[in-house]
Protein backbone atom coordinates (compact mmCIF):
# COMPACT_ATOMS: atom_id res chain seq x y z
CA UNK A 1 0.00 0.00 0.00
CA UNK A 2 1.10 3.52 -0.90
CA UNK A 3 2.24 5.62 1.90
CA UNK A 4 -0.49 8.23 0.90
CA UNK A 5 -3.66 5.61 1.30
CA UNK A 6 -1.87 4.68 4.40
CA UNK A 7 -2.04 8.36 5.52
CA UNK A 8 -5.65 8.76 4.59
CA UNK A 9 -6.67 5.54 6.19
CA UNK A 10 -4.25 6.57 9.46
CA UNK A 11 -6.06 10.23 9.36
CA UNK A 12 -9.40 9.19 8.71
CA UNK A 13 -10.71 9.16 12.70
CA UNK A 14 -9.34 13.13 12.67
CA UNK A 15 -11.08 13.48 9.46
CA UNK A 16 -14.35 11.95 10.57
CA UNK A 17 -14.18 14.57 13.70
CA UNK A 18 -13.16 17.61 11.98
CA UNK A 19 -13.28 18.48 8.37
CA UNK A 20 -16.77 15.88 7.66
CA UNK A 21 -17.88 17.93 10.22
CA UNK A 22 -17.00 21.14 8.65
CA UNK A 23 -18.59 19.91 4.79
CA UNK A 24 -21.80 19.32 7.43
CA UNK A 25 -21.57 22.48 9.27
CA UNK A 26 -21.13 24.28 5.48
CA UNK A 27 -24.09 22.42 4.35
CA UNK A 28 -26.11 23.83 7.01
CA UNK A 29 -25.05 27.41 7.07
CA UNK A 30 -26.91 29.39 4.51
CA UNK A 31 -25.04 32.60 5.92
CA UNK A 32 -21.44 32.73 6.96
CA UNK A 33 -22.37 34.76 9.55
CA UNK A 34 -20.98 34.93 13.35
CA UNK A 35 -23.08 31.69 14.26
CA UNK A 36 -21.42 29.77 11.68
CA UNK A 37 -17.52 31.30 12.70
CA UNK A 38 -18.65 30.00 16.37
CA UNK A 39 -19.40 26.35 15.50
CA UNK A 40 -16.66 26.01 13.37
CA UNK A 41 -14.51 27.38 16.33
CA UNK A 42 -15.50 24.60 18.83
CA UNK A 43 -14.63 22.45 16.02
CA UNK A 44 -11.25 23.24 15.75
CA UNK A 45 -10.40 22.99 19.32
CA UNK A 46 -12.48 19.79 19.18
CA UNK A 47 -9.92 18.48 17.32
CA UNK A 48 -7.08 19.81 19.68
CA UNK A 49 -5.82 22.63 17.26
CA UNK A 50 -5.54 24.86 20.42
CA UNK A 51 -7.13 27.92 20.72
CA UNK A 52 -4.36 30.33 20.00
CA UNK A 53 -4.31 28.57 16.52
CA UNK A 54 -7.81 28.52 15.89
CA UNK A 55 -8.04 31.88 16.70
CA UNK A 56 -5.13 32.60 14.16
CA UNK A 57 -7.31 30.65 11.48
CA UNK A 58 -10.87 31.72 11.97
CA UNK A 59 -9.33 35.90 12.00
CA UNK A 60 -7.49 35.40 8.76
CA UNK A 61 -11.31 33.32 7.63
CA UNK A 62 -13.34 36.56 8.35
CA UNK A 63 -10.99 38.59 6.70
CA UNK A 64 -10.60 36.68 3.45
CA UNK A 65 -14.80 36.16 3.51
CA UNK A 66 -15.16 40.30 4.22
CA UNK A 67 -12.31 41.28 1.20
CA UNK A 68 -13.39 39.21 -1.27
CA UNK A 69 -17.11 39.19 -0.12
CA UNK A 70 -17.35 35.63 -0.29
CA UNK A 71 -20.74 34.12 0.13
CA UNK A 72 -20.76 30.95 -1.59
CA UNK A 73 -19.57 27.94 1.09
CA UNK A 74 -17.45 26.12 -1.64
CA UNK A 75 -15.54 29.20 -1.95
CA UNK A 76 -15.35 29.41 1.95
CA UNK A 77 -13.84 25.90 2.27
CA UNK A 78 -11.55 27.16 -0.12
CA UNK A 79 -10.27 29.63 1.78
CA UNK A 80 -10.31 27.69 4.53
CA UNK A 81 -7.96 24.75 3.25
CA UNK A 82 -5.37 27.13 2.17
CA UNK A 83 -5.52 28.97 5.63
CA UNK A 84 -4.54 25.16 6.93
CA UNK A 85 -1.90 24.87 3.77
CA UNK A 86 -0.31 28.09 4.70
CA UNK A 87 -0.49 27.31 8.63
CA UNK A 88 1.55 23.95 7.90
CA UNK A 89 4.22 25.70 5.18
CA UNK A 90 6.11 23.43 2.98
CA UNK A 91 7.42 20.71 4.61
CA UNK A 92 11.50 20.70 6.16
CA UNK A 93 13.15 17.63 5.09
CA UNK A 94 16.46 16.63 7.46
CA UNK A 95 19.58 18.20 7.08
CA UNK A 96 22.00 15.18 6.99
CA UNK A 97 24.73 16.31 4.17
CA UNK A 98 27.93 15.51 6.19
CA UNK A 99 29.64 12.31 6.55
CA UNK A 100 28.69 11.13 9.25
CA UNK A 101 25.03 13.30 10.41
CA UNK A 102 23.77 12.99 13.39
CA UNK A 103 20.40 12.61 14.80
CA UNK A 104 19.35 13.20 18.27
CA UNK A 105 16.13 11.15 19.15
CA UNK A 106 14.40 12.99 22.58
CA UNK A 107 11.26 12.76 24.17
CA UNK A 108 9.15 11.22 27.19
CA UNK A 109 8.88 7.69 27.78
CA UNK A 110 5.57 5.95 26.16
CA UNK A 111 5.16 8.07 23.30
CA UNK A 112 7.29 5.79 20.49
CA UNK A 113 10.76 6.95 20.43
CA UNK A 114 12.30 3.41 20.53
CA UNK A 115 10.12 2.02 17.53
CA UNK A 116 10.80 5.78 15.64
CA UNK A 117 14.29 5.21 15.64
CA UNK A 118 13.91 1.85 14.11
CA UNK A 119 11.41 3.06 11.72
CA UNK A 120 13.74 6.16 10.61
CA UNK A 121 16.97 4.10 10.41
CA UNK A 122 14.87 1.77 8.13
CA UNK A 123 13.93 4.56 5.86
CA UNK A 124 17.81 5.67 5.79
CA UNK A 125 18.86 2.28 4.78
CA UNK A 126 16.23 2.12 1.93
CA UNK A 127 18.13 5.66 0.68
CA UNK A 128 21.09 3.71 0.39
CA UNK A 129 22.41 4.97 3.91
CA UNK A 130 24.70 3.79 6.22
CA UNK A 131 23.51 3.74 9.61
CA UNK A 132 24.21 3.32 13.48
CA UNK A 133 22.40 3.80 16.12
CA UNK A 134 23.50 4.62 19.79
CA UNK A 135 21.76 2.76 22.56
CA UNK A 136 22.38 5.76 25.02
CA UNK A 137 19.46 5.40 27.04
CA UNK A 138 20.77 3.45 29.77
CA UNK A 139 18.54 4.28 32.66
CA UNK A 140 15.35 2.38 31.21
CA UNK A 141 15.32 -1.50 32.08
CA UNK A 142 15.42 -3.47 28.50
CA UNK A 143 15.83 -0.27 26.83
CA UNK A 144 18.78 -1.55 24.53
CA UNK A 145 17.15 -5.07 23.87
CA UNK A 146 13.75 -3.19 22.42
CA UNK A 147 16.25 -0.60 20.48
CA UNK A 148 17.82 -3.91 19.07
CA UNK A 149 15.18 -5.60 17.98
CA UNK A 150 14.38 -3.04 15.99
CA UNK A 151 18.10 -1.90 14.78
CA UNK A 152 17.63 -5.93 13.60
CA UNK A 153 14.10 -4.90 11.55
CA UNK A 154 16.42 -2.24 10.07
CA UNK A 155 19.31 -4.02 9.50
CA UNK A 156 21.54 -1.58 10.90
CA UNK A 157 24.34 -1.36 13.82
CA UNK A 158 24.02 -0.73 17.20
CA UNK A 159 26.59 0.27 19.58
CA UNK A 160 25.93 -0.06 23.38
CA UNK A 161 26.69 -0.50 26.79
CA UNK A 162 25.63 -2.49 29.94
CA UNK A 163 22.72 -0.73 31.80
CA UNK A 164 23.70 2.52 34.07
CA UNK A 165 26.17 3.18 31.71
CA UNK A 166 27.17 7.09 30.78
CA UNK A 167 25.21 7.93 28.38
CA UNK A 168 27.90 10.55 27.00
CA UNK A 169 30.33 7.14 27.21
CA UNK A 170 28.08 4.93 24.64
CA UNK A 171 27.97 8.22 22.21
CA UNK A 172 31.77 8.63 22.09
CA UNK A 173 32.33 4.85 21.14
CA UNK A 174 29.33 5.16 18.62
CA UNK A 175 30.56 8.28 17.10
CA UNK A 176 33.99 6.68 17.07
CA UNK A 177 32.38 3.17 15.46
CA UNK A 178 30.40 5.75 13.02
CA UNK A 179 33.66 7.64 11.31
CA UNK A 180 35.91 4.03 11.70
CA UNK A 181 33.02 2.38 9.63
CA UNK A 182 32.21 4.74 7.22
CA UNK A 183 28.43 5.48 8.55
CA UNK A 184 26.53 8.66 6.77
CA UNK A 185 24.34 9.34 9.69
CA UNK A 186 24.55 8.47 13.65
CA UNK A 187 20.74 8.50 15.35
CA UNK A 188 21.13 8.59 18.98
CA UNK A 189 18.46 7.55 21.77
CA UNK A 190 18.23 9.14 24.67
CA UNK A 191 17.02 8.48 28.30
CA UNK A 192 12.82 9.55 27.93
CA UNK A 193 12.61 10.11 31.79
CA UNK A 194 15.12 12.48 34.50
CA UNK A 195 14.22 13.48 37.54
CA UNK A 196 13.91 16.86 36.45
CA UNK A 197 14.23 19.64 33.90
CA UNK A 198 17.79 20.44 34.74
CA UNK A 199 18.91 16.57 35.04
CA UNK A 200 17.78 16.41 30.90
CA UNK A 201 19.23 19.52 30.24
CA UNK A 202 22.53 18.40 31.94
CA UNK A 203 22.36 14.92 30.46
CA UNK A 204 21.40 16.50 26.85
CA UNK A 205 24.72 18.82 27.27
CA UNK A 206 26.99 15.85 27.87
CA UNK A 207 25.98 14.56 24.64
CA UNK A 208 26.09 17.53 22.88
CA UNK A 209 29.79 18.45 24.14
CA UNK A 210 30.75 14.73 22.98
CA UNK A 211 29.50 15.14 19.39
CA UNK A 212 30.22 18.71 19.20
CA UNK A 213 33.86 17.87 19.93
CA UNK A 214 34.53 14.74 18.13
CA UNK A 215 32.27 15.87 14.86
CA UNK A 216 32.61 19.38 14.72
CA UNK A 217 31.47 20.04 11.88
CA UNK A 218 28.75 17.32 11.44
CA UNK A 219 24.67 18.55 10.69
CA UNK A 220 23.08 17.56 13.65
CA UNK A 221 19.41 16.76 13.86
CA UNK A 222 17.36 16.99 17.43
CA UNK A 223 13.87 15.53 16.94
CA UNK A 224 11.68 15.59 19.73
CA UNK A 225 8.89 12.72 19.80
CA UNK A 226 5.37 13.85 20.38
CA UNK A 227 2.44 10.96 20.90
CA UNK A 228 -0.45 12.59 18.60
CA UNK A 229 -2.97 11.02 20.57
CA UNK A 230 -2.06 13.28 24.23
CA UNK A 231 -3.67 16.62 21.93
CA UNK A 232 -2.34 19.50 24.10
CA UNK A 233 -0.13 17.87 26.56
CA UNK A 234 2.14 16.96 23.00
CA UNK A 235 1.92 20.64 22.80
CA UNK A 236 3.27 21.22 26.33
CA UNK A 237 6.00 19.06 26.22
CA UNK A 238 6.99 20.07 22.94
CA UNK A 239 7.50 23.66 24.82
CA UNK A 240 8.79 22.20 27.95
CA UNK A 241 11.83 20.40 25.76
CA UNK A 242 12.28 23.21 23.53
CA UNK A 243 13.55 25.38 26.53
CA UNK A 244 16.06 22.47 27.83
CA UNK A 245 17.14 21.56 23.93
CA UNK A 246 17.93 23.56 20.64
CA UNK A 247 15.10 21.01 18.99
CA UNK A 248 14.95 20.91 15.13
CA UNK A 249 12.11 19.20 14.14
CA UNK A 250 9.47 16.49 15.57
CA UNK A 251 8.38 13.24 15.15
CA UNK A 252 4.49 12.51 15.36
CA UNK A 253 4.22 9.06 16.18
CA UNK A 254 0.17 7.10 16.39
CA UNK A 255 -1.89 9.53 14.37
CA UNK A 256 -3.64 6.87 13.10
CA UNK A 257 -5.08 6.29 17.06
CA UNK A 258 -6.27 9.19 17.36
CA UNK A 259 -9.28 12.06 16.14
CA UNK A 260 -6.84 15.20 17.21
CA UNK A 261 -5.05 15.15 14.36
CA UNK A 262 -5.25 19.07 14.56
CA UNK A 263 -2.20 18.80 17.04
CA UNK A 264 -0.13 19.65 13.53
CA UNK A 265 -1.79 22.90 12.92
CA UNK A 266 -1.35 23.77 17.07
CA UNK A 267 2.18 22.61 16.75
CA UNK A 268 3.09 24.26 14.12
CA UNK A 269 1.05 28.06 14.43
CA UNK A 270 2.33 28.15 18.25
CA UNK A 271 5.48 27.02 18.95
CA UNK A 272 7.10 27.50 15.20
CA UNK A 273 8.54 24.05 15.01
CA UNK A 274 8.41 22.14 12.09
CA UNK A 275 6.88 18.45 12.00
CA UNK A 276 9.66 16.03 9.73
CA UNK A 277 8.04 12.56 10.28
CA UNK A 278 4.75 11.52 11.30
CA UNK A 279 3.62 7.69 12.17
CA UNK A 280 0.51 6.09 10.97
CA UNK A 281 1.08 2.37 11.81
CA UNK A 282 2.83 0.22 13.25
CA UNK A 283 4.42 -1.87 10.72
CA UNK A 284 8.54 -0.50 10.15
CA UNK A 285 7.40 1.29 6.97
CA UNK A 286 4.74 3.25 8.44
CA UNK A 287 6.48 6.15 9.46
CA UNK A 288 7.39 8.74 6.17
CA UNK A 289 9.27 12.24 6.10
CA UNK A 290 6.17 14.95 6.98
CA UNK A 291 5.21 15.70 3.35
CA UNK A 292 2.80 19.10 3.97
CA UNK A 293 0.71 18.94 0.77
CA UNK A 294 -0.24 15.27 1.18
CA UNK A 295 -1.25 15.71 4.84
CA UNK A 296 -3.68 18.30 3.34
CA UNK A 297 -4.85 16.36 0.85
CA UNK A 298 -5.49 13.58 2.76
CA UNK A 299 -7.36 15.28 5.36
CA UNK A 300 -9.61 16.84 2.55
CA UNK A 301 -9.72 14.15 -0.01
CA UNK A 302 -8.28 15.46 -2.94
CA UNK A 303 -10.35 19.37 -2.81
CA UNK A 304 -7.48 21.42 -2.50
Amino acid sequence: MAFFEKLKRGLAKTKNALFDKIDNLLKHFVRIDEDFFEELEELLITADVGVNTTEQILDELRERVRDNRIKDNADVKRELIGIVSDLIGEGEGLTLNTKPSVILIIGVNGVGKTTSIGKIAYQLKKDKKKVIVAAADTFRAAAAEQLGIWCERADVDMIRQGEGADPASVVFDAVNAAKSRGADVLIVDTAGRLHNKKNLMDELAKINRVINRELPDSDIETLLVLDATTGQNAVIQAREFRDAAKISGLILTKLDGTAKGGIVLSIKGELGIPVKFIGVGEQIDDMQPFDSAEFVNALFEGEN
